[in-house]
């Protein structure tokens, strides 16, 4: 039975609650709600105001916290924002190009919409890549959260004489995770996740806030480092490129938006995206130039971290994104696991009683190796950086590649009118694919050259 399948079709089995039946993967702060089951309870559906905060809600995230590095790695702040630019109009793109194939396919999910475009063996791929992403999102947040508890607890303790042994950064992890993130893990439903929501607006605003105001009016203890005006080399550009589609990405969590709309067309869709990508636009340029300024080339993969630990607003920025962090992680780790559950009854072949009575069991051993695999990683990983360069780059896949298959499938399929749009369309579609490998292939090839070189 296909992952994320009607509800009616598994004949009631489970919860009947919304939250439990999360169709799509959540970046860390969008709310993960059965949207068609909104349409059914709202006449009318989705506003197209309403629509625009969704989208901007599902792309600002965690990642926020890694672009002024980027614009180091970049070269500076002409090339970190030249380079958000151009990958905003493929950004923009893809979005249009799913909510354009969800219509033709009658699908209201990213990877049932590839897999009805581009067919069972895209799809399967599209299934592995969304289960790879929430896991290098889980290890991230895990990072942040020992990244931030660090300097809060110092402003409480005041160490004198080195780090004490229940402020150590791995034991603050540990004691977190295993108190707090993983009972949130294991149940069924994730109703929780409409508090993560608002809590995530909140503390990505917060923070955009607070680094603009230290930009404006800095700390007399914080000396800047060297400000590049221009990239070492062409080669140095595509450093930040994992950043950008990691910030950008929320095109999973979109089908659904585009399916819950009050007018479900591709017209006012294109609106409503371009609209939430350049108020996207804004937060992370705004974080990006200013922290980058602030620091220069000393500034930290987390932007947070180069602030001295006794700033006040800087602390409260911290503890909103734990907070953020520690609620995001069940809902990427829900998405991860529907993802790995849907393929195992897929590839298994069971009957429905025999998948249900299991699936308790199934469910707690899925969490448990998920969440002591993702800490394990997160406690001997240095920064938020190393794995936001890899899954930075899979990010390419779902924002390029995917959504280009999807649009070339799609007007190959076309027989009867191929006029010069048409064309246009494809070579279009194949432009798409060919960028997202190339910066797949190079981010991640990078990466993993970076981290052996380490």
């Amino acid at each position: 039975m296909a992952i994320n399948a009607n509800v009616e079709d598994w004949a009631g089995v489970g919860s009947s609650d919304s939250g439990e039946r999360a169709r799509l993967l959540q970046s860390p702060s969008v709310d993960s709600v059965d949207l068609r089951d909104m349409d059914r309870k709202r006449t009318g559906g989705v506003s197209s105001t309403s629509a625009v905060f969704i989208v901007v809600n599902a792309a600002l995230g965690a990642g926020l916290l890694n672009f002024p590095a980027a614009f180091s790695m970049a070269g500076g702040v002409t090339a970190g924002v030249m380079l958000q630019m151009f990958m905003l109009i493929f950004i923009i793109s893809g979005l249009v190009i799913l909510g354009y194939c969800s219509q033709a396919c009658n699908e209201s999910t990213y990877q049932e919409v590839v897999r009805a475009t581009c067919g069972k063996v895209t799809g399967i791929l599209c299934e592995v890549a969304i289960a790879v992403y929430t896991f290098g999102t889980c290890i991230a947040f895990f990072i942040v959260i020992g990244d931030q508890l660090d300097r809060l607890i110092a402003v409480v303790t005041h160490p004198t004489d080195g780090t004490i042994w229940y402020t150590d950064r791995k034991f603050t992890i540990v004691v977190t995770a295993i108190l707090i993130i993983l009972p949130l893990s294991f149940p069924k439903e994730i109703g929780f996740q409409k508090y993560a929501s608002a809590l995530s607006v909140m503390g990505t605003w917060y923070v955009t806030v607070v680094i603009i105001i230290k930009y404006i009016w800095p700390d007399k203890e914080v000396t800047p480092g060297f400000v590049p005006t221009s990239s070492a080399s062409w080669t140095a550009v595509f450093n930040a490129m994992p950043t950008i589609c990691f910030g950008f990405q929320c095109h999973v969590s979109c089908v659904p938006v585009f399916n819950s709309m009050r007018r479900k067309e591709i017209k006012p869709w294109g609106v409503v995206v371009t609209f939430s990508m350049i108020i996207c636009l804004f937060v992370y340029t705004g974080t990006g130039i200013c922290g980058f300024l602030t620091f220069g080339s000393n500034v930290n993969q987390d932007v947070l971290m180069s602030y001295p630990p006794n700033d006040i607003a800087v602390a409260i920025a911290r503890a909103f994104i734990v907070i953020c962090v520690v609620t995001s992680y069940p809902i990427l780790h829900f998405c991860g696991r529907a993802v790995i559950e849907g393929l195992w009854l897929r590839f298994q072949g069971e009957q429905v009683e025999v998948c249900v009575r299991r699936e308790r069991s199934r469910r707690i051993l899925q969490t448990l190796i998920w969440f002591v695999v993702t800490l394990v990683l997160a406690l001997f990983i240095p920064d938020i950086g190393r794995v936001i360069s890899l899954i930075g780059g899979l990010a390419a896949c779902f924002i390029f590649i995917f959504p280009g298959l999807c649009l070339m499938q799609a007007k190959l399929s076309e027989t009867d009118n191929r006029s010069l749009s048409w064309h246009g369309m494809l070579v279009f579609g194949i432009a798409m694919v060919t960028i997202g490998a190339f910066i797949f292939g190079l981010t991640t090839t990078n990466s993993i050259y970076q981290d052996i070189v380490s």
